[in-house]
């Protein structure tokens, strides 16, 4: 596959209309650990494999250990997340499956429990942003880096 086009050269409003949602994102006091979850499981769920490089990267860097990002894309079947963490994740693949999940009152009830609605608000426009550059990255067709090619062991 190769990349399509650069969007920031051949649009560069576009970008930047992007860029503005994720400084908002990035500003808005989200809890880190929050943004990872939501980033990293949107990106899985989309199949955008340069975003999950890129997440999953950012997320070791913050500190984040290699279990506690290995498991999200199963998170329901580990023991690993406490209740927040949880309903962050959930509430990331309401959003992202909206056409089938559609946000429901249950999944926003288990949110409820642990954010106010100002907090509700800044995680939908995170979980809504990292979509959108989930969808751009996989119409431009962006490649993420080959850091290097691992040998099986023999």
């Amino acid at each position: 596959m190769q990349p399509r086009f650069d969007i920031n050269a051949v649009e560069p409003d576009c970008f930047k209309a992007i860029m503005n949602l994720e400084m908002y994102v990035q500003k808005s006091g989200i809890e880190k650990r929050f943004l990872h979850l939501a980033k990293i499981r949107t990106s899985q769920i989309n199949g955008c494999a340069y975003c999950v490089d890129m997440h999953t990267k950012e997320a070791k860097k913050a500190g984040f250990s290699d279990q506690w990002i290995a498991l999200i894309s199963v998170w329901q079947e580990s023991a690993l997340y406490d209740d927040k963490e949880r309903a962050v994740l959930n509430w990331a693949e309401s959003i992202t499956n909206i056409a089938s999940a559609r946000a429901s009152d249950e999944d926003y009830d288990q949110l409820k429990n642990h954010f106010g609605e100002a907090e509700i608000a800044k995680l939908s426009t995170a979980i809504s942003t990292i979509n959108v550059w989930n969808r751009m990255a996989l119409v431009l067709r962006l490649q993420h880096p080959i850091d290097h090619v691992a040998k099986a062991a023999e």
